[in-house]
């Protein structure tokens, strides 16, 4: 069978590159700033997080881009927060909001309603009429456990859309096989995940990117314009708005890109693949 690369028609030496942009319907500053990376800068897919305050507007502004959802299960912030679509009661701290950790989730979420929940953030996503080309995971969280990644496999499966999984390097770290699974069930994912501690990745990419290993390598930034309200929601703004100007507006990434015959792609071009197999 040929590889993921070869199947989206690149040579077998080729390195191909996902730049996804997290963090869409965060807040309005990411809106945009999403928006401009995939429009006028070097994003090529982005991830949608349904359940918070801005997603509706970031489905306003949808325009047939590169768009999947960040299944998101927490709420990390100490003053802006957001809650579930779903009633599941063991989804909401003691503020009614989606707990702040991924470790709480763990321990305490029902798999019945996390599936529900999930479902539900899919599903509006597409009566939104976002045509969601991926899913991932917002802070890992259906990513790390395997009780967890097992409903994460399924709705790739159910819904037939590629899944953000994390390098083969990984699984002995996380004590458990997810690719193999995955592959078997008939699910897309890169060959390659460049993994960026916290938020902030003009450097790692920078570093990486003529070290780009042939096949498919999905990046993920988090681009958002700097504007008062980004300043009060997020405490890594800076960074944020880093990712933003890295993207859109600094030559670096092009030149890096150009360089070392870096080609770009996004997540609707795998998805297509899978589902026509």
């Amino acid at each position: 069978m040929s590889s993921l690369h070869e199947r989206l028609g690149y040579g077998p030496d080729e390195r191909v590159l996902i730049v996804n942009c997290d963090d869409l319907g965060f807040c309005h500053a990411a809106n945009q700033g999403v928006y401009e990376a995939l429009r006028s800068g070097l994003g090529t897919s982005a991830s949608l997080m349904v359940p918070c305050p801005w997603a509706a507007d970031a489905a306003v502004r949808y325009d047939g881009d590169d768009v999947g959802v960040h299944l998101t299960l927490t709420s990390e912030w100490e003053a802006y927060r957001w809650a579930p679509l779903t009633a599941g009661r063991s989804l909401v701290d003691e503020q009614g909001r989606l707990p702040r950790t991924s470790e709480a989730v763990w321990a305490g979420a029902d798999l019945d309603e996390v599936v529900r929940e999930c479902r539900a953030q899919i599903e509006q996503a597409l009566d939104w009429g976002v045509d969601v080309t991926h899913l991932d995971a917002h802070m890992g969280t259906l990513q790390l456990r395997p009780r967890f990644f097992e409903v994460y496999l399924e709705l790739g499966v159910a819904y037939r859309l590629p899944l953000r999984l994390s390098g083969a390097e990984t699984e002995p770290v996380l004590g458990f096989a997810f690719r193999g699974p995955a592959a078997a069930r008939g699910v897309t994912f890169t060959d390659h995940f460049i993994h960026v501690e916290g938020v902030g990745s003009r450097s790692v990419l920078l570093d990486l990117v003529p070290k780009l290993r042939s096949g498919v390598t999905e990046a993920y930034l988090h681009p958002a314009v700097d504007s008062p309200e980004l300043r009060a929601a997020a405490p890594d703004w800076e960074r944020r708005v880093d990712d933003y100007r890295f993207l859109v507006h600094d030559s670096e990434l092009r030149e890096a890109l150009d360089a070392h015959g870096v080609h770009l792609t996004g997540f609707r071009q795998l998805r297509d693949s899978m589902r026509a197999t």
